[in-house]
């Protein structure tokens, strides 16, 4: 069983479906709405978790009813929280997303994960000693994303860096991760280059290893060699929220296995997870991912 450490947000998210968007001053009859456990960093545990790893979190949540909600779901999936904290004066991370017309706007609080903070992180190092792979991603202060890489690589441990949502971060921190785990935007934000920038010569001036993501089409992964491509898996789609997650929790958890494995796992997981609603609602469990992979060939 891989142990994984994930570093990252945890937000409720409240999400109305409805026949188009308001104009400003409108109001408008929504058709549904539904408050859906979520955050970059709980939805790679979950993956994790479901996928098999013995995973531990840390995070924030506030001492409010969405965060004893979030809480709670997160114990349920066997998740260690012994580093998720609880902040008495302020609310849980949010967001509020409406989806119309076949799109979506979304405004994100980051409220409780605002205050993850480097000695939070610290004082986790027990935890992340005993790590296989740690994952952290930019939905938390960057002091906290620069801690997690400075005492990862300081104890040895692969850390796997989503850099979403991206921005451009000093090499000096790039260097330290593992691996980066970017879809073509955001390589092209996190090194500052040109859209128009080939994605295969970003990945060979990238200053880390990248594994980077394209959807349907699956993943390039790079390791020191030229750019390698793994193919996806075809399947029907019916929602591909939380398909990245997904992907980068499948690829810690299989990275012993070695990278090109631990890719081609990715790919099936985050493929498969878009069968079903719902970002955490998709992602397998390990007995079902091993079955749906074996029929693959």
């Amino acid at each position: 069983m891989a142990r994984v450490v994930v570093v990252g947000s945890i937000n409720m998210d409240l999400v109305t479906l409805a026949p188009r968007f308001a104009a400003p001053g409108e109001t408008l009859l929504g058709e549904r709405f539904l408050t859906v456990h979520g955050g970059k960093g709980a939805n790679q545990a979950v993956a994790a978790a479901r996928l098999g790893a013995d995973v531990a979190l840390i995070g924030a949540v506030g001492d409010d009813a969405f965060g004893m909600q979030l809480h709670a779901g997160l114990a349920h999936e066997g998740i260690s929280l012994d580093h998720v904290a609880r902040i008495a004066d302020c609310g849980s991370g949010t967001a509020s997303i409406t989806v119309a017309e076949g799109e979506n706007h979304i405004i994100v609080v980051p409220a409780a994960n605002a205050r993850v903070t480097p000695a939070q992180i610290e004082r986790a190092q027990a935890t992340l000693a005993k790590a296989d792979a740690i994952l952290v991603q930019m939905e938390i202060p960057l002091e906290a994303v620069e801690a997690t890489l400075r005492l990862g690589h300081r104890l040895g441990k692969p850390v796997i860096l989503n850099p979403a949502p991206a921005q451009p971060l000093p090499i000096e921190w790039l260097k330290l991760a593992r691996y980066l785990t970017p879809n073509q935007h955001e390589l092209a934000i996190l090194l500052s280059a040109g859209p128009a920038e080939d994605f295969l010569t970003l990945m060979q001036r990238s200053p880390a290893p990248v594994v980077l993501t394209r959807g349907a089409e699956g993943a390039w992964y790079r390791d020191g060699g030229e750019p390698v491509h793994q193919e996806g898996f075809q399947i029907d789609v019916v929602d591909s929220t939380g398909a990245g997650d997904t992907f980068n929790a499948a690829l810690a958890v299989f990275l012993h296995e070695g990278l090109p494995i631990a890719v081609r796992k990715a790919c099936a997981a985050a493929a498969l997870s878009v069968s079903k609603l719902g970002a955490q609602g998709g992602m397998p469990r390990l007995d079902e991912f091993n079955t749906w992979l074996a029929r693959q060939g």
